[in-house]
Formats: structure tokens, C-alpha cells, sequence
């Protein structure tokens, strides 16, 4: 291990020690014990999101909501929402407000990944998903994972954010294992062929321009066994009891409509979906030869001198840059023909 790894290592475990944290300790052993299970990692892909920094950078980057998304211009849209409701609701006077629709209307041609306006730079940011895997596959929630005091299985609206205000900063202190882990995929690049060559250049370079990691809220998923491979199914959750109720509202209601389940089908996934809810903290189901599994997942994000990494070049685009809501005028005015 080189000198400065072993220098984190030992700082990161002299804080445990002198924390004396009982809770932290589970937390540590519970992390220890999957490292066992699950040795490896499976990575998803990139991720991206929004984040802020106040004038002046003393304050770290934060971020504006969860890191989900599939591509860049995703991210970039969420950007051009926030500011044109910024714009709309949050200011009175004109000169703000038109700075605000200046930047809406670069967003809205342009695909820029940081705009500065009203003493805030706002950037996306891009990150990286992975899950731990072992000889079953990938892994569940662990028994320190938070749960919900009250863990309903009733409709609700989406659950908050883990992310929203989250400070990317390598600095910040974390347990012995996650800061062990985040040292590790300092240097994490794309190496397999099947990925681009320009795909693992920019995966070198941004080991090289962004060599710190700042790992995320552990968020929670559903996903399905297909051969040896494993897919996702749905949203990112930040609870596991969130992941366990947006399994059982797909298997009752969302995946009978879109794959036009036959009465007999229907009947096998919602018996199997009360099982399910019946064993309390279940983390896997088996309906008609298909393995639905609970599992926890992670996500990083590199951090330079100039904080966190925007969108690669090589990264994948579906959409293109345009213009998202009615045009505004500086006095508050929406057009709506315009």
C-alpha cells in the first residue's frame, strides 16, 4: 500500500476510535463482512446531476437533487427548469431575472455544463454507478442500511431526496470501509474493450485531472436476474423499504399494463408480490422462473482542483439541447405564443 494510502487509512481509523460510536462500529463490520460476500464490483455506468458553488469557493460544491441521471443533456435540461422557475417564482427584480432567462436561453442551444449567474455556479456533474457482487450476485440491503420508522406499503409521493445538499467533499469524514473504498477507486478506469477507445481515454484522463472520490448516498434499486447477468428495474431508491415498494408496485400494477399480462400471469405476480410483503424485510422474489432481487447501490464522483467533473466528451447523448418552457420576459411576463 503506498505511504499515502496507508496515511488515510490510519487517519480514517484513528477517527472511529475516537468517535466511540457503538452504532458506527456495527455499521463497520457490517461493511467488513461484504467485502467478504461481495468482493467485486459491478459497474453500471455514468450518472449525472446537478451541483452549486456561492462566489468565492470557500463553501464546497452541493447538490441540487439526485445524481440519476442517464446522460449529460438530461442533467442540462433539469438546469434550464431550475432556472426559468428561479426566474419565475424566486426574484423581483428585472436585472436578476434577466440574467437568470440569459442563461435559460444559453441552456436552451447550447450543450454547456456550467453556467454562472447571481453569484452561483451552477455545473453537471458526472458520476459513476456501481454495486458490490459475490458468488449470488449482487448485493442486498445490509441489516444497518436505515429503514423508514413507519415502513408502509401504501402509495406515496416519491420519497425525499438523500442527495439534495450533499457536499462533495473529499475531506468530509466517513467510516473505515467507505473510506478505504473511495481511496480504491481513486484510480478506477473503463479498461474492457467492448467500451470506446475514446470511452477509456477520457475514463484515463479524469483519473488523472479529478483524482479525489467523494462517494454518494447509498441508494437502493430493484433488479432481475437474466442468465448470469443482472438488470435494473426502475428508479433508485433511498431507503430499502422504498426499493421493496416500488418492486411490489410494478409486479401489481405498472408491469401487467405494460407487458400485457394475461389473467393467469396477473394472478402469479400479485400472490407472489403479497408473499412478499408478508415476509416484512424480504430482499428477493421468485415469480414464474424470474429472481427480483433488492440490492444496494453506489455511486462516486470525481473531484479536481476546480471540483467536481462535468460530462466526458465520450459520454453518450440521446437528445439534443431546446427550448423547454414558454419564453419569459424580464418584467416576470410569460408569452405563451411566442
Amino acid at each position: 500500500m503506498p505511504d499515502d494510502w496507508k496515511r488515510q487509512i490510519d487517519a480514517l481509523h484513528s477517527e472511529l476510535v475516537r468517535r466511540d460510536n457503538p452504532a458506527a462500529w456495527v455499521s463497520e463490520a457490517d461493511a467488513v463482512d461484504a467485502s467478504y460476500r461481495y468482493p467485486q464490483l459491478a459497474v453500471r455506468g455514468p450518472v449525472f446531476g446537478l451541483a452549486c458553488q456561492k462566489a468565492g469557493g470557500e463553501e464546497p460544491w452541493r447538490l441540487l437533487g439526485d445524481v440519476m441521471e442517464g446522460t449529460p443533456q438530461q442533467a442540462r435540461d433539469g438546469l434550464n427548469s431550475l432556472l426559468w422557475f428561479m426566474a419565475k417564482d424566486s426574484v423581483d427584480d428585472r436585472e436578476q431575472r434577466g440574467a437568470l432567462l440569459d442563461a435559460v436561453a444559453r441552456l436552451e442551444c447550447e450543450p454547456v455544463d456550467e453556467v454562472a449567474v447571481l453569484g452561483t455556479r451552477y455545473r453537471v456533474i458526472r458520476g459513476d454507478e456501481f454495486a458490490r457482487a459475490g458468488a449470488d450476485g449482487l448485493e442486498p440491503p445490509r441489516p444497518t442500511d436505515p429503514e423508514p420508522a413507519h415502513a408502509s406499503w401504501d402509495d406515496r409521493p416519491s420519497p425525499s431526496s438523500h442527495d439534495e445538499g450533499f457536499a462533495l467533499d473529499p475531506a468530509r469524514a466517513g467510516g473505515l470501509m467507505a473510506g478505504a473504498l473511495r481511496i480504491a477507486l481513486r484510480g478506477f478506469t473503463y479498461t474492457g474493450g467492448h467500451f470506446p477507445a475514446a470511452f477509456r481515454a477520457d475514463s484515463r484522463r479524469a483519473v488523472r485531472d479529478y483524482p479525489e472520490v467523494v462517494l454518494l448516498p447509498v441508494t437502493f434499486g430493484v433488479a432481475e436476474r437474466k442468465g448470469e447477468r443482472w438488470r435494473p428495474r426502475g428508479a433508485l431508491m433511498p431507503t430499502p423499504h422504498d426499493a421493496r415498494r416500488l418492486l411490489v408496485h410494478g409486479m401489481t400494477e405498472i408491469w401487467p399494463l405494460v407487458h400485457e399480462y394475461d389473467d393467469v400471469e396477473r394472478a402469479d405476480f400479485v400472490r407472489a408480490a403479497a408473499e412478499f410483503k408478508a415476509a416484512g424485510r424480504a430482499n428477493e422474489v421468485m415469480v414464474r422462473d424470474r429472481c427480483f432481487r433488492v440490492c444496494r447501490v453506489e455511486r462516486m464522483v470525481r473531484i479536481g482542483a476546480d471540483g467536481p467533473e462535468a460530462a466526458r466528451p465520450s459520454d453518450v447523448e440521446t437528445t439534443e439541447p431546446m427550448k423547454l418552457h414558454p419564453t419569459m420576459d424580464e418584467d416576470g411576463v410569460i408569452h405563451y405564443d411566442d
